[in-house]
């Protein structure tokens, strides 16, 4: 069976029920698991060779995601609707924005360098065309600015968010690599902007840099989510 979730981005200290989650959550975000299927534990542990009891695990997990309805015959897929993706956009922008502007007020030498170092890692992940790599440590650099300031419900936000988000930044971003692969510089560019507005505690600057970076992933993305051409483009991908 193919696999949709990246190998590096998977934790050798995870349970097995975590290793299946993260395959069953990429292929319904990918719409390789229509909406309305029905999924039985039989089915998934078989495919997944694995025993029934952390398909159990998984099934609860992704319940709690609303990606699928538990019932009596089985799971039933719900998906991702395209409201549901521009609420976690929202969401993800008015987190990083609040906690941004925390952090104009503070210093946050040590956050600028790790972001720098992030960043350096992103860039060469894209040169040696590892999308997958470049998209994790995306995510990584915006989780990095959101844990700086220890907002406890913010990050258990943040955290309830993250799963579903970073199969949407892998998607797209594998979906990009093969229709304009120069248009990272643009990504690139967007982070620079937010390191450049953090180190300068410029307001006006670090709402330029979140805005043009939410607008550049989401808004040139946004057919993918819809278009079936577009999406078997994203999920056939082979890194």
């Amino acid at each position: 069976m193919k696999k949709f979730y990246p190998n590096h981005g998977v934790s050798t200290s995870i349970s097995m029920g975590e290793k299946v989650v993260t395959e069953l959550r990429m292929r319904i975000v990918s719409q390789d698991i229509p909406k309305d299927s029905v999924l039985s534990e039989n089915q998934i542990a078989k495919a997944y060779q694995v025993s029934r009891s952390p398909v159990r695990e998984a099934l609860k997990i992704l319940e709690k995601e609303r990606l699928i309805r538990l019932e009596r015959m089985g799971a039933v897929v719900i998906g991702l609707s395209e409201q549901d993706i521009e609420e976690i956009y929202d969401i993800r922008l008015m987190i990083e924005t609040f906690v941004t502007n925390r952090l104009v007020k503070s210093e946050n030498d040590v956050l600028l360098n790790d972001l720098r170092k992030t960043l350096e890692m992103m860039k060469i992940a894209i040169k040696y065309g590892d999308v997958d790599e470049f998209s994790l440590k995306d995510i990584e650099f915006h989780e990095l600015i959101i844990k700086s300031i220890g907002h406890k419900q913010i990050l258990m936000v943040w955290s309830q968010l993250r799963p579903v988000m970073e199969c949407l930044i892998l998607l797209s971003m594998r979906y990009r690599s093969q229709v304009n692969y120069q248009d990272f510089d643009r990504i690139l560019a967007n982070h620079d902007l937010i390191i450049k507005a953090l180190s300068n505690k410029d307001y006006k600057l670090i709402e330029q840099a979140f805005y043009s970076n939410f607008d550049d992933v989401q808004n040139r993305v946004e057919d993918l989510w819809t278009n079936s051409e577009m999406m078997a483009k994203a999920r056939d991908y082979d890194g």
